[in-house]
């Protein structure tokens, strides 16, 4: 049976720079405050749930993802599948920290009898996948990707699989994360992973970190025809996935990012393109000295020079771990929508010892949507590549 087709017909986003698709894209545009955190604020998850105690009881990333989930359904419309042939996949890297955390200190501090009877509903990482089935009958597979920085990018390719191998007709797929609480910014800042200065610079000389970030993002995707057939609008199409292991150190990259070579070819041989066919990366472009040398290494080895057009968008969103893949699978979607893309935000000085990208940088660029590469590497040498396609003309 040939492969099946799968169409994005609903994104929907909860991010620093803006909760929902319209302010989402116009903080994507916008230089963002200092700082090595960048929270959702204000934000009030009450309007997705029926009463604040349903709230209080969800743990702070799979409100993000509830949210994400009914702005994407919002979008698409009224979806046809049959409620076993609809799944739910949404990926995170730490899941409900927060909630673990703070029963935690109240175990410590109150007693463990005090430790709340709804902490592990609320703290195991696929919570976010299991109440966004709940909340909407999906009864098809329900999984959780986790795979640090990649596991949205991951999540994503890991639905479109189902949909492209008629396991599914339809698939809520994204990440979620909340991982802003103190102890993870401890870890994270005593291994040194995070910008001392508060800033985020992708690809420049001074990058110095990454900045850390909550989000959530989830995508509505259909199989082809039946999204064609109930008149929906398509928005672009998940032409293929890959996913693979650097097998080299816990937190570095392989050198020369041979990892995210192997990762990006296979991505593209699934999707049944050439490198001369990808017109816009969007980069995993943490900011991180490593990270970003890695990946510019192995997108100039993929495309040689100018390349395709190269952006990333942590310069503004900071880096939302296992939501990351999510929000900037999301800003490919709206690039090809608006036919405009966001400029790498943050990055001013090229690094002269850095493999030279195509970046777009100072104001949005007025581009011809085209196929196009969003990149996610995690801690434990996760790579995963998502390449997407433009709708129908």
């Amino acid at each position: 049976m040939p492969r099946r087709r799968v169409a994005v017909t609903g994104v929907g986003v909860v991010a620093p720079c803006g909760i929902g698709r319209d302010d989402y894209w116009q903080g994507l545009l916008t230089a963002p405050p200092e700082g090595r955190e960048r929270h959702v604020e204000p934000w009030d998850p009450t309007p997705w749930f029926e009463n604040r105690k349903e709230a209080r009881r969800t743990d702070r990333f799979t409100q993000f993802a509830i949210a994400a989930a009914d702005m994407a359904l919002e979008q698409a419309g009224r979806i046809t599948a049959d409620p076993v042939r609809s799944g739910v996949h949404i990926g995170t890297g730490i899941g409900g920290v927060s909630t673990l955390e703070d029963q935690i200190i109240a175990g410590h501090t109150k007693g463990l009898d005090r430790v709340s009877p709804f902490m592990v509903p609320m703290m195991m990482p696929n919570a976010a996948s299991a109440t966004v089935s709940m909340r909407y009958g999906w009864q098809g597979p329900c999984e959780t990707t986790v795979t640090a920085c990649a596991a949205g990018t991951h999540s994503i390719g890991n639905a479109a699989r189902l949909i492209m191998d008629n396991r599914c007709d339809a698939v809520l797929a994204g990440g979620s994360e909340a991982p802003l609480t103190a102890t993870s910014i401890a870890g994270f800042t005593n291994m040194t992973a995070l910008s001392r200065t508060g800033h985020s610079r992708p690809f420049d000389q001074r990058r110095d970190g990454f900045v850390i970030a909550e989000a959530g993002a989830v995508l509505v995707l259909e199989e082809w025809d039946m999204a064609v057939e109930r008149g929906a609008t398509i928005l672009a199409e998940i032409l293929g996935s890959a996913s693979t292991a650097d097998a080299h150190h816990i937190t570095a990259p392989a050198p020369g990012g041979t990892g995210a070579v192997n990762c990006m070819e296979l991505a593209l041989a699934d999707a049944g393109l050439a490198p001369g066919d990808i017109v816009h990366i969007n980069a995993h472009g943490t900011s991180t000295p490593l990270n970003d040398a890695a990946e510019a290494d192995a997108i100039h080895k993929l495309f040689g020079a100018p390349g395709p057009l190269v952006t990333s968008t942590k310069g503004v969103t900071g880096h939302a771990l296992g939501a990351a893949g999510a929000i900037e699978a999301v800003a490919v979607v709206l690039s090809m929508a608006l036919r405009q893309l966001p400029p790498t935000i943050g990055h001013e000085e090229p690094d002269p010892d850095m493999a030279p990208l195509n970046l777009v940088t100072g104001d949005a660029l007025s581009w011809e949507p085209g196929p196009s590469l969003s990149n996610s590497f995690g801690f434990g040498g996760h790579n995963g590549t998502l390449v997407l396609g433009p709708p129908p003309g």
